[in-house]
């Protein structure tokens, strides 16, 4: 018999289950991918919307050189300060209140979109909510080619957006929590989340390459992107491994680790007092029944499929704590994502296209960030303290970044690789592993349908610093770009201070058990 290909002997040494794994894996990451990639043009256009008014003679030099070399024709009405409404003096007012409109239609739908998603099918939610997504951001750019300068127009086209994109996290998050099991998540999770990194890059490098010409089509082209991976999703997306008959993902771990949401609870054989006759330590009973008293009811048994209530979700031990803590990381987080690219454009004097090309260095840095912060809290065990240790190093780090970004070119791309690592390394293992983690929590009872709407409640509570901080970005930037910086490490502190009690929890749960070895 002939020796099969290296290709075939490669295909051949997986199985069935770890192939539809992958699968699950990867669409997952190029649906979530598009939506960050069509959310990405509005920072990139920014620096066209508004530029600053040069002096006549420098226009008439610049018009000459442009009629040159612009295979686009601009509308005979277009300001040479930028795009009506925004060539006025008030433009970042303006530009703000497009990322405020985006993001707090996007915090409000977040809360109803779990509640939503967990009685859908996920395929249908997710297909209707990215081919409506791709119309919406389209609707953006087509304001450019029909000389559309009402600013209501762009604000409408702003909160559809974000209210259609609500259907996208809680859905791949329930997804790929379904899929993959709780031995590595932290790990997995934190590869896969890379997706937000790497849709920004796509969306910035696709949208820069029209912004001084077209940028019409910055925004279009994302549009038809989102549409089309809305039909992929429509043709393959699997819910749930039972579904092809594929096996559950069991936690490969004895222990439960929580994210300091509860004591730790140690399966030993001589904690049993019916084994070893002797009545338990009070301390080590509280260890043991702590998450027991915490249980929600989800109106079924054990094994049941009912949708759990918003307020038995707020319940689940850690949720409060970790969603107050998503709202001040993604206020940092998102307010790079808007304003970076125009920061840039001001410190460093760079045209909008290199200043949008520049930025991506932020999202490079938050995909190590992400990875490695899974990588920690799967080695430590401790969620919690593993986003309490990177928000620590994310506060000075954001001050040596005001300073160090005004010294050269090369300095800000150092800077932007730190800065991306330690802003959305937290962020991420929230949105990811926390979640996944917390929406399985034991004292659901095994109804796996709760993952949404506790999905939708973290991220949900985040996106409301997601919409504040850009707002916060527009009205402080105008006394200067130190005071948003300023601004930012005191989110950073409040995002550590709330995280303090789970952080006590998840130490002393690694001292008791630390005692309890040594005995």
């Amino acid at each position: 018999m002939a020796q099969l290909p290296p290709g075939i002997r490669f295909i051949t040494s997986f199985s069935r289950d770890q192939w539809y794994r992958a699968f699950i894996f990867s669409l997952t990451f190029l649906l979530y991918a598009s939506f960050h990639l069509s959310r990405k043009p509005i920072s990139i256009v920014k620096g066209e919307l508004h530029k600053h008014c040069a002096s006549q003679v420098e226009l008439d030099s610049y018009k000459e050189y442009a009629a040159q070399i612009q295979p686009v024709k601009k509308p005979f009405n277009a300001s040479q300060c930028g795009w009506e409404p925004f060539d006025k003096s008030n433009y970042k007012q303006l530009l703000g209140a497009l990322d405020y409109s985006f993001l707090c239609a996007y915090a409000v739908g977040m809360y109803l979109s779990g509640l939503i998603g967990e009685r859908l099918p996920i395929r249908y939610y997710l297909t209707g909510g990215m081919l409506a997504s791709g119309l919406f951001t389209a609707m953006f750019g087509l304001g450019y080619f029909y000389n559309v300068h009402n600013l209501w127009f762009y604000i409408m086209a702003q909160i559809a957006n974000g209210l259609v994109q609500t259907t996208g996290w809680p859905s791949v998050v329930t997804c790929i929590g379904n899929w993959f099991g709780k031995g590595r998540r932290g790990l997995i999770m934190g590869v896969w989340n890379s997706h937000t990194s790497v849709g920004n890059i796509l969306g910035s490098l696709i949208a820069a390459y029209w912004v001084s010409t077209c940028w019409g089509l910055s925004f279009v082209v994302p549009g038809l992107i989102v549409a089309l991976m809305g039909v992929l999703c429509f043709l393959f997306l699997i819910e749930h491994p039972k579904d092809v008959s594929c096996s559950c993902t069991p936690s490969s771990s004895s222990k439960t680790f929580l994210n300091g949401a509860s004591r730790c609870r140690i399966q030993m054989p001589t904690l049993n007092a019916k084994e070893n006759g002797k009545p338990q330590d009070a301390e080590m009973q509280h260890l043991l029944s702590d998450s027991e008293n915490s249980s929600v009811a989800t109106g079924e048994g054990r094994h049941g499929t009912s949708a759990i209530s918003f307020l038995g979700a707020l319940r689940i031990p850690g949720v409060v704590e970790f969603s107050l803590c998503l709202l001040f990381a993604k206020l940092v987080s998102y307010t790079f994502l808007f304003w970076l690219p125009l920061y840039i454009t001001n410190v460093e004097h760079l045209d909008a296209k290199r200043a949008g090309d520049l930025s991506t260095l932020f999202d490079v840095g938050g995909i190590f960030g992400g990875i490695l912060a899974g990588l920690i809290s799967d080695r430590l065990e401790k969620r919690a303290s593993t986003c309490g240790m990177m928000l620590l190093l994310a506060a000075p780090t954001l001050y040596m970044f005001s300073a160090v970004s005004k010294m050269g070119l090369e300095a800000t791309v150092v800077m932007l690789l730190i800065s991306g690592a330690l802003v959305n390394g937290p962020y991420a293992l929230i949105t990811t592993a926390v979640s996944a983690d917390l929406g399985t929590h034991k004292s659901l009872k095994g109804n796996a349908r709760a993952l949404s709407t506790v999905t939708a409640i973290i991220d949900g509570t985040g996106s409301v610093g997601a919409a504040l901080g850009p707002l916060l970005a527009g009205l402080i930037s105008p006394s200067g770009w130190n005071n948003v910086f300023y601004m930012l490490m005191v989110a950073d502190a409040c995002a550590l201070l709330l995280l303090l009690r789970l952080i006590q929890k998840e130490l002393q749960c690694h001292a008791d058990h630390t005692l309890f070895k040594e005995h």
